[in-house]
């Protein structure tokens, strides 16, 4: 997180923290359901608990991971798990910091962030042909 945090230029204001929950497709669905008002599963999902673009500081959020999703999805793209966990811990994250992925230029964005950040862990751009 701490490369993200780096590369998001997100203001550091003191100590934080954030859970990630490793769950079920099932138990994600609920979560999907009950806050996204999406009834089913997906990758992951965040829960920022502090205002977009704001200071970093204290509870940042949750982020869940569905780990059967994961895994499948990283078979049929023909990934490590390891390098699609990281890819979606880094995607949730960055929601947690703020950003989103709604219109083009938002996913256009983010998701240059993403491959920025994972390019300096060693992990090969995850939007990337094959």
């Amino acid at each position: 997180m701490r490369e993200a945090l780096r590369q998001s230029g997100a203001n550091v204001a003191g100590p934080a923290e954030l859970s990630i929950v490793l769950t079920d497709d099932a138990h994600q669905r609920v979560l999907n359901r009950d806050w996204r008002k999406i009834d089913k599963s997906t990758n992951v999902l965040s829960f920022p608990q502090i205002e977009p673009f704001g200071p970093v500081l204290g509870l940042v959020g949750d982020i869940t991971l569905a780990c059967e999703t994961l895994e499948r999805e990283a078979a049929e793209q023909g990934k490590s798990f390891s390098d699609h966990f990281a890819h979606l811990v880094v995607h949730g994250f960055l929601h947690l910091l703020g950003y989103d992925h709604m219109t083009e230029a938002e996913a256009l964005q983010m998701e240059g962030l993403e491959t920025q950040i994972l390019e300096s862990l060693g992990i090969a751009d995850p939007y990337g042909a094959g």
